[in-house]
């Protein structure tokens, strides 16, 4: 015989639960009467024949025709108050569930327009934190007729909405930021632009996003590798960029020409290959090479800052600052100021 139930609760404290079915299997038999409990911290959706009836808030409810009215459509107005029926209630705990994790499985891309390689892979971690908000659309959207649903059933997929959103935040304020500790100046409006946008995305399916917090953000260390194969740099410059490389070794090794200007930064910064981009640049121009260069001369001002060199060179102006204290690149210092002649950097592209 079929067991009745009287009294319906979950009186776990639900740690790592979102939602205890009860029954956790098959329906259970219930009649008018019966106690239903809820506890602080959750809400209780009312099952009957796979529709929502009604969702009680913490306290004890006595099920009634009167304080879940939908009922008496399904049980029919003849009905024996004595005679069970079957039903579901879904206990949904209602806290914050704080401290989640979040990370990048792979790198994100980030457009760096005129600076380096115009591209930033970056990694990241941090914090967030979710709430149920609407109980009765997260179990018909999300939970199904499963008898328990955990944190862990749905985190992926949530992860997967935060870094499409902060993916979409980059591509935003793109031009707002050109170097890794642009932005990280940013952190803060990144975090709030991700939670506000996320945030719908959360509503959409019964949750609302409490905290969004990025404790890290760091550059890729294979940039060049990981930019050829996702299609975001050209065989030819990767090409450029393993010379680049090959003569960065050899001026490390003692037995080597020292002074190609180590240091500089994934290749760009290597004197000879920007001064092959440039004359690759104007004999498709068709340009007498003595033209552009006295072209490109006209065109510097007699005395530059590293970031106006940097503008000259495609790189960043950390990398100028390297090859000038590596004494690649020969600069005045003044105070704590560095000053660059057109001569020096004419001198520094012809290798």
């Amino acid at each position: 015989m079929a067991r009745v139930f009287d009294v319906i609760e979950w009186a776990d404290e639900m740690p790592n639960e979102i939602v205890h079915r009860f029954p956790e299997t098959g329906p259970g038999d219930f009649r008018i009467g019966s106690q239903v409990i809820v506890r602080e911290a959750q809400a209780a959706v009312f099952f009957r024949d796979g529709k929502a009836l009604d969702v009680l808030g913490p306290g004890r409810h006595t099920i009634t025709t009167a304080n879940i009215p939908l009922l008496i459509n399904f049980l029919g107005k003849a009905f024996d108050d004595r005679s069970p029926f079957t039903a579901e209630v879904y206990f949904v705990s209602m806290r914050e569930f704080r401290d989640r994790k979040w990370g990048t499985p792979q790198p994100i891309p980030v457009q760096t327009p005129g600076v380096g390689l115009g591209w930033l892979l970056l990694k990241g971690f941090g914090t967030y934190s979710y709430q149920v908000k609407n109980p009765q659309q997260f179990v018909t959207q999300i939970v199904g007729t499963r008898g328990i649903y955990l944190m862990s059933d749905i985190e992926n997929d949530l992860r997967s909405r935060l870094l499409r959103s902060l993916t979409d935040m980059f591509g935003e304020m793109k031009g707002k930021y050109q170097t890794v500790q642009d932005i990280l100046g940013w952190l803060d409006e990144i975090s709030a632009g991700v939670r506000a946008k996320a945030a719908a995305e959360f509503e959409a399916i019964g949750l609302e996003l409490k905290t969004f917090v990025i404790a890290s953000m760091t550059p890729s260390e294979n940039t060049a590798e990981e930019l050829r194969s996702r299609g975001l740099l050209d065989a030819q410059m990767y090409a450029q960029l393993q010379a680049a490389d090959a003569m960065r070794e050899a001026a490390q090794n003692p037995s080597g020409g020292a002074g190609l200007t180590a240091g500089i930064g994934a290749g760009m910064g290597i004197g000879n290959m920007i001064s092959q981009t440039m004359n690759g640049m104007t004999q498709q121009a068709q340009q007498p090479q003595q033209s552009a260069q006295q072209g490109a001369g006209n065109a510097l001002p007699p005395v530059m800052t590293p970031a106006e060199a940097a503008q000259v060179l495609r790189v960043s102006e950390e990398d100028v600052i390297a090859a000038i204290e590596s004494g690649d690149l020969p600069a005045r210092k003044i105070g704590r100021a560095y000053r660059i002649s057109r001569e020096a950097l004419e001198k520094f592209l012809g290798g």
